[in-house]
């Protein structure tokens, strides 16, 4: 509110003397006696002599409309004192649209007008008003500041595919000189990127950040953001940079980083880490676990590896189907008598099927 009522405040000196239609001598004499009772906290003052001046004036040539907007500027100054941003919204709104005001001033009242409607809460409204004065406004800063502004408010009243439309304005000039996001910043782009449905853009912005130094939650938000946008594989290799680095150390991470690699197609990298754990005694060496491991080690096509964990699980099992998988697989591998040792298991355990696959044998 107080930046608000700093650029109300400023605005007014300047106007008496620019090239607009010349005043009346009591007329500036009597808006510089109200702009000095308002830096007085004279508010309610001011506001009844401004009101008062602004429709009397309001009617008259074209000098009398511009005193008449000017008036109402000040009117609207004191009520942003007073912490009343919508009525002061409501001057400024007839300020600019009074015959007589020119074009550039016009302009400045809109976005001020758009500020001042956007901390009153009318966020429709401000949405309207910054709308319209970006249309017409040229690149700078203040043009910037609007888009971010503009794209909060459509996120607010969840209009998620015209906040990421500005998003992706407001953003072009940071990424073409590399400025780094505000944490405020950087949160509503994934807000709007994610609600949008667009997964993809997040990311990328979230990865420029990621560093060593990034916080786990980062490292969860991208990987996250990366399965949101199907790109399994990415999300493996973030969640395993994030494990290799430390920031990532729970038993679930680890289970979540095993099946990441097997979405991702990185099963190799999936059995690795559940051997290691297996092997730490980290992880229980049930059916369940073994199971995985086999499988894990037969999606990555390692031979010698899947042969040794599904022989491994047969010899828990005891299962006559699992052996006989065990066989299949050392069979279609050409590991023969490995084939022929797992199909002889399952038959003497009563598998009808492996007694086919050793007559095959003959």
């Amino acid at each position: 509110m107080k930046h608000l009522l700093t650029i109300l405040l400023l605005s007014v000196w300047p106007l008496l003397a620019q090239a607009s239609p010349a005043l009346r001598s009591d007329v500036i004499a009597d808006l510089n006696a109200l702009q000095a009772q308002l830096q007085e906290g004279a508010l309610a003052s001011v506001v009844e002599r401004a009101t008062a001046q602004a429709e009397r004036l309001s009617g008259g040539n074209q000098a009398d409309r511009w005193a008449s907007a000017l008036y109402q500027q000040l009117a609207a100054g004191a009520l942003v004192r007073q912490e009343q941003p919508g009525a002061a919204a409501d001057r400024l709104a007839i300020a600019r649209q009074l015959s007589g005001v020119d074009s550039s001033q016009a302009s400045r009242w809109l976005r001020e007008e758009a500020s001042l409607r956007r901390a009153a809460g009318q966020r429709d409204e401000a949405i309207e008003l910054f709308t319209q004065w970006l249309d017409g406004a040229p690149a700078g800063d203040q043009a910037h500041t609007a888009m971010w502004q503009l794209t909060r408010l459509l996120a607010q009243q969840e209009r998620w595919e015209e906040a990421a439309s500005w998003l992706d304005q407001a953003l072009e000039p940071i990424s073409e000189s590399n400025e780094a996001l505000s944490e405020e910043q950087q949160t509503l782009v994934m807000v709007v990127y994610r609600n949008a449905g667009q997964s993809d853009q997040a990311l990328a912005h979230l990865l420029e950040g990621l560093d060593v130094n990034s916080d786990a939650s980062d490292w969860r938000q991208a990987a996250g953001l990366a399965q949101q946008a199907g790109q399994a594989g990415i999300a493996a290799g973030l969640w395993e940079m994030a494990w290799q680095l430390g920031k990532l150390t729970q038993s679930e991470d680890r289970w979540l980083l095993i099946q990441l690699h097997l979405a991702g197609g990185t099963p190799a990298r999936a059995a690795e880490h559940l051997d290691q754990a297996l092997q730490a005694g980290d992880v229980v060496r049930d059916e369940s676990n073994l199971r995985l491991l086999a499988s894990a080690w037969q999606q990555a096509k390692h031979v010698e590896n899947a042969l040794n964990a599904w022989h491994a699980v047969a010899l828990y099992t005891q299962s006559p189907a699992d052996w006989r998988v065990y066989g299949q697989l050392a069979y279609a591998w050409g590991e023969e008598e490995q084939a022929k040792q797992a199909f002889a298991r399952a038959s003497e355990l009563g598998d009808d099927e492996a007694e086919a696959w050793l007559a095959s044998f003959n």
